[in-house]
């Protein structure tokens, strides 16, 4: 029998989707198949501090977080600077990471940053692609660079949002405009604004999550449309799956995708037009590989009432709750539920073994010689 492959599953996070990520985690771990994978958990908490097995299992079997938590912290020496990753003393017979770890930490390329410092294979994204996509604002630009369609946008900042009253962005942009935090995910600090006081409340809130804020140009009532990709080098696509929101509700916002998505309907696989289903592949593969995403990502888009698809985000660790879309499309597309993990591993390995042929040229560069200086006056 071949040996297991010792997999550090790592949930939680210091952001807004921290019990979203510990839904996630729960689901991967169930269809993993034990034996191919000696798994082992390891949760961040809301504080960014990552607990060791021990603690990180009992929370994950259902014992109440704060009381484990606080526990936990009597247990640490928290003045230390290295307090926050002291749990990865257990970490040494690790062979890969996988993070299931949403929104800030995880998907920014924080904890990608700690998997490269600890030269271990993991699921997902490099640091500078996971960066990149996590700010809605480079990920426009980089879209746009690309010829990618997306929605026009102005970013605002503490510094610059006095030269953007609510009469000039409705200028620019229209009379319907989303007020977005750059770097935050499922929706939150995300308002749907169509005056300048829904603008100033908006604005006042967003910038609570970040000091980037973009200002969209809204699509109202628009199709949500999402398309999952899996792959390194050669991505593949999945059929496409549609979320359509209960009537009255101005978006897929926070509480109907995680607190109560009892009204909504997942579509799956939705039926379009083949043209707008070919187009919307399309636009979604080629930015995957413009934004240089590896292994997985699911990417959201909204469909005006012409059929004219807009690229609205990329996430790269998409979630894996019962609703989520990510691996349910993959589900109608001919994959099941462990086999998308084992292929998610399997291209994490592929990717470590690729980069570990990149070669680095240490010279020794012996006695310095110093050339003359002149100083003009």
């Amino acid at each position: 029998m071949s040996k297991k492959l010792r997999v550090a599953l790592l949930f939680g996070g210091n952001s807004s989707e921290h019990d979203v990520s510990k839904r996630s985690a729960h689901n991967i771990y169930d269809a993993m198949d034990k034996e191919k994978y000696d798994v082992s958990l390891f949760m961040f908490t809301k504080d960014g501090i990552l607990l060791n097995n021990e603690d990180s299992q009992r929370i994950f079997d259902g014992e109440p977080e704060d009381e484990v938590v606080k526990d936990a912290y009597q247990k640490m020496d928290l003045t230390k600077p290295l307090a926050p990753i002291m749990a990865l003393n257990e970490l040494s017979g690790i062979d890969f990471f996988y993070p299931v770890i949403h929104g800030n930490l995880g998907e920014d390329g924080t904890v990608q940053g700690l998997f490269k410092l600890l030269n271990k294979p993991y699921v997902g994204s490099n640091i500078a692609a996971s960066a990149l996509s996590f700010d809605k604002d480079l990920t426009k630009k980089m879209l746009n660079e690309a010829g990618i369609r997306n929605t026009p946008y102005v970013l605002l900042t503490p510094e610059n949002q006095a030269d953007y009253p609510w009469d000039r962005l409705e200028e620019d942009l229209g009379d319907l405009i989303f007020i977005k935090p750059a770097k935050q995910g499922s929706s939150v600090g995300i308002h749907r604004v169509t005056n300048a006081e829904e603008y100033a409340a908006a604005l006042k809130d967003a910038f609570k999550y970040d000091f980037k804020v973009l200002a969209e140009q809204g699509v109202d009532h628009p199709q949500e449309v999402e398309i999952s990709i899996l792959g390194n080098e050669h991505p593949i696509a999945s059929k496409l799956g549609a979320v359509r929101v209960p009537k009255g509700d101005p978006f897929y916002d926070y509480e109907n995708k995680f607190v109560d998505a009892s009204g909504v309907v997942f579509e799956l696989p939705v039926k379009l037009p083949q043209h707008l289903t070919d187009e919307i592949t399309d636009m979604a593969l080629k930015a995957y590989k413009v934004l240089d995403m590896k292994g997985l990502a699911r990417i959201d888009f909204l469909v005006d009432s012409n059929n004219v698809p807009y690229l609205s985000e990329p996430n790269t660790l998409p979630g894996f709750t019962n609703i989520s879309l990510y691996p349910q499309m993959w589900e109608v597309s001919g994959i099941t539920y462990s086999d998308l993990i084992d292929r998610l591993i399997q291209l994490g390995l592929d990717e470590f073994k690729r980069n570990s042929q990149i070669k680095y040229d240490f010279r020794e560069l012996g006695q310095e010689h110093v050339g003359q200086k002149k100083y003009n006056k």
